[in-house]
């Protein structure tokens, strides 16, 4: 459940642009409340601090299945975050600055590159070696 589901917006913004779906809308913003609870200060939030707040929300919920997620709703790119936030703009959900642009959201990171290759793997000082089908053993290195 989301933080923002009394906002009701986030429907008629699917409605209005079916690219995206309507979780991923509440998501964005989830990251977005994530990340001003955690400022000292309001202030301003940058379109490459939101995009590293999807990023990392999407890892810590869905682990090595978050670009999986993210493109079933729809969303392959940090333009398509910087798009998502431009149509909660239009539905008066978010208030942008003067100087935001859809453009600040381009190439923040690569899918591919932060989701598959550089994906954190944990690394485990064992290995587990099959004895038979039944018994698992663990030794050390």
């Amino acid at each position: 459940m989301s933080a923002y589901d009394h906002f009701e917006a986030p429907a008629t913004v699917q409605l209005a642009n079916v690219r995206f779906h309507r979780d991923a809308y509440d998501f964005v913003l989830d990251a977005l409340h994530g990340l001003i609870s955690g400022l000292s200060e309001r202030r301003h939030i940058s379109g490459r601090e939101l995009a590293e707040a999807v990023r990392g929300l999407a890892m810590e919920r869905f682990g090595p299945m978050a670009r999986t997620v993210l493109e079933y709703w729809g969303i392959h790119s940090t333009e398509d975050l910087g798009e998502m936030v431009f149509d909660l703009v239009e539905m008066g959900i978010l208030v942008k600055d003067p100087s935001d642009r859809r453009e600040d959201f381009a190439d923040v990171f690569d899918f591919e590159e932060v989701f598959d290759h550089n994906y954190p793997w944990t690394v485990y000082p064992w290995k587990v070696a099959t004895v038979c089908p039944w018994t698992v053993v663990t030794t050390a290195d």
